[in-house]
């Protein structure tokens, strides 16, 4: 049974009605999580259809619905097709990505993804990974811990933190989550300390899991595999997420440059079925604070 706990869906309804199920299609939601989605879509479909799910967290297993046309798969989503080969699927019928990070990592201090309980500093998704959050503080040099602020943390004085943990860990190795806080605290907008942490603790965790790489190959890779009407549903939380989605519907390449063929026609393998971005209503932002800052949007294969 699923623990409630562990992570509330984000625009569950919203998510599956942009998939438009068909009850015998083969499906993939590519994070697993808590299994709010993939539950919802098992309920559409019938026996002959099948719902394959990606985690790379060995946790989100304790969650697994007991059905016979369920499969999850222990692995990141950038090597969607090879598991869809390995099983024999040549094409899907859609895809969901809810990019979020589920609320039980946040939650579970040994994890070390939230600056609320102190904890080893590690955020690694996959606790098989051998890249750490503390390895990466302790070792990267200025420039390169600078552009990891600036980029995925979106961070105004990314220099200037990066100096501070430079200044921190020649001191003292930095471990802990409470540790890495206080290395960082001197560079905090004093007015709104928690937003800068959220955005530093944000920036390392994309690092560490290769979240943007892992995206950009699974969005290659599952344009390819999408049928004729099948759908790409993708939820995102970082403008850089949503900028590459958004690239991908509109052109079918990351960079968002339109190709033509010798008579001119526009080449591309998606048509976007909502060309505004959809958000959570205003009672779901209310209910669940982590549903704010996400994006959905819809593409359908041409």
């Amino acid at each position: 049974m699923i623990n409630d706990c562990y992570h509330t869906p984000v625009m569950l309804q919203p998510c599956i009605d942009a998939l438009n199920i068909k009850e015998g299609g083969n499906y993939v939601d590519v994070t697993f999580g808590g299994g709010g989605h993939s539950r919802a879509i098992l309920k559409s479909l019938d026996q002959s259809a099948h719902l394959y799910a990606f985690d790379q967290d060995l946790d989100a297993f304790k969650n697994k619905p007991d059905a016979p046309n369920f499969t999850l798969i222990h692995g990141n989503f950038r090597f969607l097709s090879n598991w869809m080969r390995y099983y024999g699927v040549e094409q899907i019928d859609g895809l969901l990505a809810d990019l979020g990070v589920s609320s039980h990592h946040f939650d579970d201090a040994s994890r070390g993804f939230s600056f609320r309980d102190d904890g080893p500093l590690d955020m690694r998704m996959n606790s098989r990974a051998t890249l750490t959050a503390a390895h990466l503080v302790n070792t990267l040099d200025e420039p390169r811990l600078t552009n990891i602020l600036r980029l995925y943390g979106e961070i105004n004085n990314s220099r200037q933190t990066a100096n501070a943990i430079i200044k921190a860990r020649s001191r003292q190795e930095i471990t802990t989550t409470n540790q890495f806080v206080e290395a960082v605290r001197p560079t905090l907008n004093k007015a709104n300390p928690k937003k800068d942490l959220a955005k530093i603790f944000q920036a390392l965790r994309i690092e560490v899991n290769h979240e943007m790489d892992a995206l950009k190959e699974m969005l290659n890779q599952a344009t390819q595999l999408l049928a004729p009407g099948g759908r790409l549903v993708v939820m995102t939380y970082h403008s850089l997420e949503d900028r590459m989605v958004k690239n991908m519907i509109k052109s079918g390449n990351l960079d968002g440059e339109i190709t033509k063929d010798f008579y001119g026609n526009v080449i591309k393998p998606l048509k976007a079925v909502n060309n505004k971005v959809i958000v959570a209503s205003e009672q779901e932002q209310q209910e669940n604070p982590r549903s704010r800052s996400a994006k959905l949007r819809i593409a359908e294969k041409i």
